[in-house]
């Protein structure tokens, strides 16, 4: 089955060799995303010394702004965020994130629930707290 690369024009450029997502049928997948902000490094609510390591971090910026980059990239491959279908999160910080991660998402997925696993992880390649793998349909 052929696939499809697609990349956005809205949402922050990928940091290594690939594509927002790939079409595959009527499937959409979505490489990892995270909260920074398109055509800067910035990163919502993180505060970074001069040699790049996080001095503190805004969890609720950062999810409100990972979600938001999710749905502009769904959106602008023609589908829709009611029919994201499944959620992987890397939280960097689970004791410390989950509570407010899992609120927000709340909010965000009110009226879509896609089957969700979230999982702690060491560190993302960027320094961010959060990062959403997807898959929706068309």
């Amino acid at each position: 089955m052929a696939s499809d690369k697609f990349d956005s024009q809205k949402a922050p450029e990928p940091v290594g060799a690939y594509p927002h997502a790939r079409k595959v049928g009527n499937l959409l997948f979505l490489s990892g995303v995270g909260p920074r902000e398109r055509g800067t490094k910035k990163i919502p609510g993180v505060e970074l010394d001069d040699d790049g390591n996080i001095l503190s971090y805004d969890i609720e910026k950062q999810c409100i702004s990972v979600f938001n980059n999710v749905k502009t990239i769904v959106e602008e491959a023609g589908a829709k965020w009611e029919n994201v279908v499944d959620v992987t999160v890397f939280l960097t910080n689970m004791k410390d994130d989950f509570k407010t991660y899992n609120r927000l998402y709340a909010e965000f997925f009110k009226d879509n629930q896609p089957c969700r696993t979230t999982l702690e992880i060491k560190s993302l390649p960027t320094p961010i707290a959060i990062e959403l793998k997807v898959i929706a349909t068309f």
